[in-house]
């Protein structure tokens, strides 16, 4: 799967979770046996929370470059004159599990405790946003470079590797003594 396909969905993913904990979060307030002016707290204060994390998650992604993390994963990608296998679905199952994992615990506590998927909800929020431009700073490295990055199949509990694979450079004209064509 290639590396800028996967910060895609990624992003997406960490979305469609804080999207689906706000709707448990609002069920379970609305099904809870609390008082109308608790719920209604409680309601206010996740709606604050969840504003306060896009701000932040808006303020970690401005960045258009690749963040240090990204810039040194792409650094010690491991050099492949063949294309690796094309399993998307196990790449993407064996590297965002913790996501999965993240959404159905803080999912199913909901109704134990509606703050909790509330609160996870702000940590989704954050991670989508913070996110959100890495796919285009890695997109314009492997124009630049004329190589491919592909997401290597590991085990799930090790870190993130990359194949990195001969692409297509764009070849851009330079503009010559100073003019602008």
């Amino acid at each position: 799967m290639r590396f800028v396909e996967f910060l895609k969905t990624t992003v997406l993913l960490s979305a469609g979770a804080a999207t689906a904990l706000a709707t448990v979060t609002v069920l379970a307030i609305a099904g809870s046996q609390m008082s109308v002016p608790s719920q209604e707290r409680l309601v206010a204060v996740a709606l604050g929370w969840w504003v306060l994390a896009a701000l932040i998650g808006l303020r970690l992604g401005r960045r258009a470059e690749a963040n240090p993390p990204i810039a040194r994963l792409l650094a010690g990608a491991q050099a492949s004159t063949a294309m690796p296998e094309h399993h998307p679905g196990a790449i993407l199952l064996n590297r965002l599990w913790p996501l999965l994992l993240f959404t159905l615990i803080a999912g199913g506590l909901a109704f134990l405790a509606p703050q909790i998927p509330g609160i996870a909800v702000g940590f989704a929020i954050i991670w989508a946003l913070a996110w959100r431009r890495q796919h285009a700073a890695v997109a314009a490295i492997e124009e630049r470079d004329g190589v491919s990055f592909y997401v290597r199949r590991t085990s799930p509990f090790q870190p993130i590797a990359l194949h990195r694979t001969p692409g297509f450079r764009a070849l851009r004209p330079e503009p010559t003594n100073g003019s602008v064509t």
